[in-house]
């Protein structure tokens, strides 16, 4: 039997077929995209409850947090980076334009692109943001230590290589 990980949690060969584990042999707490979703609907419903104090959205925020580390996207790399469909992405750019936090610009060399940058009001509202953040980033990743948690993007960025359907 050849197998690509011990156990049955993923897929393995015998006499050169394939078979598939069922749900209760792997467990849901074996299962990485149900503890995944777990983790993530949970750092966003912590993030939004903190968020609503400081009266502003996930999207704003995601949008503000790419922003301030990317000097210019368009708005379709937005939506990728930020996690959000483009019809919400619209929205939340007309919103963080009108309170002065983004600014979004034709591209010189192809009028049909709008690129999106963030203006220093809406630096300043990330940095009131970052603190947060990080707090529940820190609290997320108690007890982890630096060695489990550059394996553990070592093998996030794996995972999303095998599964993106973008390229950034």
């Amino acid at each position: 039997m050849e197998e690509r990980f011990s156990g049955t949690v993923l897929r393995r060969k015998e006499d050169g077929y394939e078979t598939r584990p069922t749900m209760g042999e792997i467990g849901l707490n074996h299962f990485a995209p149900y503890l995944m979703n777990r983790l993530m609907a949970r750092w966003n419903a912590n993030l939004a409850d903190e968020l609503k104090e400081q009266d502003i959205s996930t999207a704003k925020m995601r949008t503000l947090a790419v922003l301030s580390v990317a000097s210019s996207v368009t708005i379709n790399e937005l939506s990728v980076f930020a996690v959000t469909e483009q019809s919400t992405m619209s929205r939340t750019l007309d919103s963080l334009e009108e309170q002065g936090y983004i600014r979004r610009q034709p591209r010189a060399e192809d009028l049909r692109i709008r690129d999106v940058s963030i203006t220093e009001e809406g630096r300043a509202a990330f940095e009131k943001l970052w603190p947060t953040m990080y707090d529940l980033f820190l609290q997320m990743f108690d007890g982890v230590d630096e060695v489990e948690y550059r394996a553990f993007l070592s093998t996030l960025h794996k995972v999303l290589h095998n599964i993106r359907k973008h390229e950034i």
